[in-house]
């Protein structure tokens, strides 16, 4: 949780996907959707805007499960990717499973060759948890009918031109996970 908090710290966003569900049998796949906030140059969260991410995968599985992802941005690159829309993880921009290592310190991130850092929540606790092949959307509709307008993911978290006071309930979690 120690290097979450760190992470999250100095990120430029943050996806959260409180539910993603996983299937397969030989061939399988995950899905879910969550929203994009980012970090303004005074530190404060913009508005969420709505995503999909959507994972295939092939090889010897079988099962299926069901758990809550947060995907931490860490660079700008990492940010205009998801924005710019259908972003696959691992291939347009680098992501890895967090936590890196117990001695992780929030200026050493500024070192790391890392775009995306993605945690699971596991019964409790935050691990890292694989994203690779994973495409993220903007859910444009759902932009539309929660600001009560037609508004792009850009809009939303760059220019900051909407914003919708059911928000901050969720602004105020992240500010207060940044704390130590």
């Amino acid at each position: 949780m120690e290097q979450f908090r760190k992470l999250l710290a100095v990120s430029k966003g943050i996806v959260v996907f409180p539910q993603v569900l996983k299937a397969g049998f030989f061939i399988g796949g995950a899905g879910g959707n969550g929203v994009l906030l980012s970090r303004g140059i005074d530190k404060s969260w913009s508005s969420p805007a709505f995503y999909t991410m959507g994972q295939a995968s092939f090889g010897l599985q079988i099962g299926a499960e069901a758990k809550e992802l947060v995907l931490v941005v860490m660079t700008q690159k990492g940010l205009e990717a998801i924005i710019n829309n259908q972003v696959k993880l691992g291939a347009d921009v680098s992501a890895a499973v967090g936590p890196v290592g117990k001695d992780l310190g929030a200026s050493s991130t500024t070192n790391l060759d890392v775009d995306i850092f993605s945690f699971a929540n596991n019964a409790g606790l935050f691990i890292g948890a694989s994203v690779e092949g994973s495409i993220l959307d903007a859910k444009d509709d759902w932009q539309a009918a929660y600001y009560g307008k037609s508004v792009t993911a850009t809009d939303i978290v760059i220019r900051r031109a909407v914003d919708n006071a059911q928000a901050n309930g969720l602004k105020e979690a992240l500010r207060a996970a940044e704390a130590p």
